[in-house]
């Protein structure tokens, strides 16, 4: 029997996450899924009458690929992908993470190498469509956030299908701000961070990027940027486990990088000059999100919560800052997790992972499911 949550979770993402036009193409890929996944999206585009067209992937395939590739394979992936995904008007992609150390042990300078020319080639012309990522819950994703998999599921459900629509509204009031503000300063534990957001939009993601889905972002000034930020939740990249990242910057760039893996952590900075500069900074709001499970696209969402990002800028956002590196780097500001301030402009607007001003008390967790 087909769980009717799935089926309207299809329907949401072909027409409010990707605005599905009639007789629009869309391309969908999924990696590592239930084949039911798939025909749900066929079906849901169906309905909208749209185009669906579907490639389906096999994550340890593609790592076994990678590991023999040379430039010559790398580059001819790219093109012939690129001139696909030219061809529509949207992306989703569904990614089942069975494993999130798949791509563990892959050169860190074959990685840079298949980054550096994909994501030239393809990812940043995702980006200018219609575009939706998400995960699948499955039981390495229940593991993962310390569930069993049938409450994994239920979770899963509520983030994906709360009324994203509610979200957007509520997000206003903090937008505004943003695009007021000049100076920011983040407080913390073995944190002292100041930079400028002056000049730069702030962008509301409420279910038409990703999902779950749940942050407004922007991205600093990129020689604005000084002091030092430490990091409490672990990351997965390029398929190995970040823990206590620490980062030190001067005018914008990272001088000091440190964690559990030190040497590969610099090495992925060192991927192109872009690497060592930010590239977004955002706010997590989302109130059903609200522990770190090693996902980025759940943990960047956590309610309370910042991500700040070595590497490039997304077009909505862009601040001068190019990089074939992307990495979402997740501060958790609640008390439990030691607390936190941030200031705009030398006021205070979030303390401990709450929004302090009348204005912005819509995005407290309470106020948003």
């Amino acid at each position: 029997m087909i769980d009717p949550r799935l089926s309207k979770l299809a329907d949401s993402l072909i027409c409010y996450s990707c605005a599905m036009k009639k007789g629009e193409k869309i391309l969908i890929e999924i990696f590592d899924c239930e084949e039911i996944l798939a025909e749900e999206l066929i079906k849901a585009a169906y309905r909208a009458q749209v185009r669906p067209y579907v490639v389906t992937y096999s994550v340890k395939a593609e790592r076994q690929w990678l590991l023999g590739a040379d430039r010559e394979q790398i580059e001819d992936k790219a093109r012939w992908d690129a001139a696909r995904m030219q061809q529509m008007d949207a992306y989703l992609s569904f990614r089942g993470n069975r494993n999130t150390a798949e791509n563990s042990g892959i050169p860190t300078e074959k990685m840079a190498l298949y980054q550096s020319i994909y994501s030239r080639e393809v990812q940043q012309l995702r980006l200018r469509k219609k575009w939706c990522v998400l995960r699948y819950p499955n039981e390495a994703m229940a593991q993962l956030s310390g569930m069993s998999t049938r409450d994994f599921e239920d979770f899963y459900f509520d983030v994906c299908t709360l009324d994203y629509l509610k979200m957007d509204r509520a997000m206003e009031p903090l937008k505004t701000l943003m695009e007021k503000t000049d100076r920011v300063r983040l407080i913390g534990p073995e944190t002292d961070l100041c930079f400028s957001i002056k000049g730069l939009p702030a962008i509301k993601c409420a279910g038409n990027k990703n999902i779950p889905d749940g942050e407004i972002f922007t991205a600093p000034v990129r020689e604005s940027v000084n002091g030092t930020i430490s990091f409490n939740t672990p990351s997965v990249y390029q398929g190995d486990k970040y823990e206590n990242v620490k980062l030190t910057f001067k005018e914008g760039k990272i001088v000091d990088a440190t964690c559990n893996h030190t040497e590969k952590m610099n090495a992925i900075l060192n991927t192109d000059e872009g690497a060592r500069y930010v590239g977004e900074f955002a706010f997590g709001v989302n109130p059903y999100v609200t522990k770190p499970m090693c996902d980025t696209l759940f943990d960047e969402k956590i309610a309370g919560s910042i991500h700040f990002t070595p590497g490039a800028a997304y077009e909505e956002a862009f601040n001068g800052n190019v990089s074939a590196v992307h990495w979402d780097l997740v501060w958790i500001q609640t008390p439990e997790m030691g607390g936190g301030e941030i200031y705009f402009d030398d006021v205070l607007i979030r303390k401990d992972g709450r929004f302090v001003l009348p204005e912005l008390n819509c995005l407290n967790p309470e106020n948003l499911k």
